[in-house]
């Protein structure tokens, strides 16, 4: 909205509080029973009066400014009018002049050519008169030349076709690289995940059997805890408290009444080195499975850094190239926008006109 259309409104909304607020005086004025007038309220009169000769006015105003407005352009009609008359006589008059200064034979002068000053005589060419005897190679010329620009044209044509064939061979081999791009992107990212997977399954799994070893030596450690004082109770003749996680071996006795024999206590050595083997056997498992576990974390951990760096290296090329991308592509674009407000026109196109005159 425009601001003559504001003021238009602002005034328009000014008059009209203005008309009510005088409404609102004239009604407390006549119905106020203290300072009402009897009969005909004069002021509202003479307020009606005054608007009416307001009124009038600014129609007389207009009306003047109108009819100086058809006076105006009735002056101006009538000068451009006589104006127009003129031209059209002195236009005659040249045709007039023009015929009577080309005109060879009068039949009411038979002998105005023999009147006519050879010096003053007009020089004409050899041939009829109007004829041209150039116009054969000059309309060979203008052909020629108009078969070369239509030559020139279609040469034109055919290479931005082919380059415009060319742009979207390469906005496609582009969009298909950043589609082979983000589809490796996403293999490495699958194959992260499925390496991360199988890492913390493998510490699962470790941490399972490392709970099972630290439970096979506990119970380890008690049954050779009993079998230590089975066999000191048998060697001393006392009897010793069984413990909890005491174990029976093949060939003791628990008695107390008489001493173990000597194949006894073989077997109970051969037990007991037994026990210290598969102590140790376990406690290397478990360095082992320990060992393992380190390593399997490590290698995943490696792999998932270079894989991190793999794909950071991959987004930055991707970037990159869209960065390419897009400057080729606005290169282009401010190329056609110069040629399309240029109309592809340069100084050659206009030196090959016939410039010179007959």
């Amino acid at each position: 909205m425009s601001d003559d259309d504001l003021l238009s409104d602002r005034l328009a909304q000014m008059n009209l509080q203005r008309c009510r607020n005088r409404e609102t005086e004239r009604r407390e004025r006549i119905f106020n029973d203290k300072v009402r007038t009897i009969g005909v309220d004069k002021e509202a009169l003479n307020m009606q009066m005054k608007e009416r000769e307001k009124q009038e006015e600014a129609a007389r105003e207009e009306q003047n400014a109108l009819d100086a407005d058809i006076l105006h352009n009735s002056k101006v009609a009538c000068l451009l009018h006589s104006r127009e008359v003129k031209e059209r006589r002195a236009m005659e008059k040249a045709i007039v002049d023009q015929r009577r200064a080309q005109q060879e034979f009068d039949p009411k002068d038979p002998d105005r050519c023999g009147k006519t000053d050879p010096g003053d005589a007009q020089m004409m060419l050899p041939g009829l008169v109007g004829e041209d005897p150039d116009s054969e190679s000059r309309q060979r010329r203008q052909k020629e030349q108009l078969r070369e620009w239509l030559i020139q044209q279609q040469s034109e044509q055919a290479a931005e076709r082919h380059q415009r064939k060319l742009e979207e061979q390469r906005y496609d081999q582009s969009r298909e690289d950043m589609d082979n791009t983000a589809l490796q992107l996403q293999n490495l990212e699958v194959e992260r995940r499925k390496a991360a997977v199988l890492a913390n399954k493998e510490y699962n799994l470790a941490k399972i059997e490392e709970k099972r070893c630290q439970r096979v030596d506990r119970n380890d450690e008690g049954n050779q805890t009993g079998t230590g004082n089975h066999l000191r109770g048998q060697l001393t003749g006392v009897d010793a408290e069984p413990t909890p996680g005491m174990m029976g071996v093949p060939g003791s006795c628990p008695g107390s009444d008489r001493r173990a024999p000597q194949e006894s206590l073989q077997q109970i050595i051969q037990f007991q080195k037994y026990q210290i083997e598969e102590n140790k056997r376990a406690e290397l498992e478990k360095k082992q499975n320990e060992e393992q576990h380190d390593r399997v974390r490590l290698d995943s951990a490696r792999t998932a850094l270079l894989m991190e760096r793999q794909q950071a290296k991959l987004n930055k090329q991707l970037r990159q190239q869209v960065d390419s991308t897009n400057f080729e592509l606005a290169e282009t674009h401010k190329r056609q926008k110069l040629d399309m407000k240029r109309g592809s026109i340069d100084d050659s196109f206009f030196s090959k006109f016939n410039t010179c005159s007959r």
